[in-house]
């Protein structure tokens, strides 16, 4: 069988995803989510008339002929901090103190700044004349009852927040975090931190996904690692499959005779295993799995591998899953700083670094030094993927390529 196209095996993997169901979420716990429905405003905002300013509450008529020389002096008969109800309204030559977000008592019109009075009590002389309706800012001027404060499918940031707090929501519907499982497979893998016996490794790819996971927008509700023996691996994918939403391995999927995954789900004919026209990455493994049809990954054990195949196809379904646009990260055009062979027939994710062109700004791009799919180093080191058509084996300094920038 061919190899698939990495756009191939894309369209596989989005071809059974759909955004979760909607859930009332905490504000607190919506960020970065999209909403899944209209929301409005439940209060007016603001929900009284109140003070702008530091100053004091009057009739502006009151206020014609004020100059310094000839200040006007009116009795100051409340004082008003933000959260008062004003006890009585203003009458005709009266004044009454306020602060900022206070409410304007009934009978004044007027807010006059307190830099043009001498901040006087129980009498405060004003300075100045003062337009009709100054510093008021009036009930429901910001939104008023049943306004639009979110429409479905907006990304929550922390302003959208803010005003759904303001406006009187305490939730708000949205397609929650996907609850993905993350699991190392591999008898030789070791926890961090654990001394290494001859022929072990540190188990570092689970630690990679779930980050990359938490990045994605998603939730990494199981990270681990398991050993080669078939009877285990079934079990733990059986009960991932009733408590998660998306699963991801790594490892098992290849040609070997210990490829654990690929041999307990092969039997089932629950997943695809293929190989994509892609370096690193070529290996891969997706279907779903039990009664509730969870998205499967097997992908490579190789720790650049993995990173790359999330990147193509896991990041693209949990967004799907978030009811984002599931597409590639965006790419941007970048120059190369040095010469770069591609596999001819795979599109190559080649690491690299980027910097800014001190001449016209543009993106430079250097590919790391060591381009093998267990360079865990130079995969840190990389800020970008180069991202080489299949048709393309060679590029020279100075050519153009895709990236994404990470």
């Amino acid at each position: 069988m061919a190899d698939r196209t990495v756009e191939q095996h894309l369209a596989a993997v989005l071809a059974v995803a759909r955004p979760l169901p909607p859930a009332a979420l905490p504000l607190g716990a919506a960020v970065g989510l999209v909403a899944a429905a209209n929301v409005v405003c439940l209060v007016d905002l603001p929900g009284f008339d109140n003070s702008a300013m530091d100053g004091y509450a009057v009739r502006a008529a009151d206020l014609l002929g004020a100059t310094p020389n000839t200040p006007v002096r009116l009795p100051v008969v409340a004082d008003l901090a933000a959260g008062d109800a004003p006890a009585r309204p203003v009458g005709p030559g009266e004044a009454a103190r306020i602060m900022t977000g206070a409410m304007v008592p009934d009978g004044a019109d007027t807010i006059v700044k307190v830099e043009d009075t001498d901040a006087g009590m129980p009498v405060v002389a004003v300075f100045v004349e003062t337009p009709l309706g100054s510093s008021i800012r009036r009930r429901g001027e910001d939104l008023p009852v049943g306004g639009p404060v979110l429409a479905s499918g907006t990304v929550l940031t922390a302003r959208h927040v803010g005003l759904l707090a303001a406006s009187g929501h305490a939730t708000v519907t949205v397609h929650p975090r996907p609850r993905v499982a993350v699991v190392s497979t591999g008898a030789e893998l070791i926890a961090p931190g654990k001394p290494l016996q001859p022929g072990q490794i540190h188990d570092s790819n689970s630690y990679l996904l779930a980050a990359l996971v938490e990045a994605a927008g998603g939730h990494t509700a199981y990270r681990g690692s398991i050993g080669d023996h078939p009877d285990e691996v079934r079990a733990l994918l059986d009960r991932l499959a009733t408590e998660v939403d998306v699963i991801v391995t790594t490892g098992g999927v290849s040609m070997g005779v210990h490829d654990v995954v690929k041999a307990v789900l092969r039997e089932r004919g629950e997943v695809d295993f293929v190989t994509v026209a892609m370096q690193p990455g070529k290996p891969q493994g997706f279907g779903v799995l039990g009664e509730r049809r969870v998205p499967f990954f097997g992908l490579p054990g190789n720790p650049v591998s993995a990173f790359v195949s999330f990147e193509a196809f896991v990041r693209p379904l949990l967004r799907r899953l978030l009811g984002l646009e599931p597409a590639l990260a965006p790419t941007t055009r970048v120059r190369l700083t040095a010469a770069l062979r591609s596999p001819a027939g795979r599109m190559q994710f080649a690491r690299a670094t980027v910097s800014r062109d001190p001449h016209d700004g543009r993106w430079l791009a250097t590919p790391v030094a060591g381009q093998g799919s267990h360079f865990v180093a130079d995969l840190a080191a990389a800020d970008a993927l180069l991202l080489v058509p299949a048709e393309v084996t060679h590029l020279q300094v100075g050519d153009e390529v895709e990236s994404i920038l990470l």
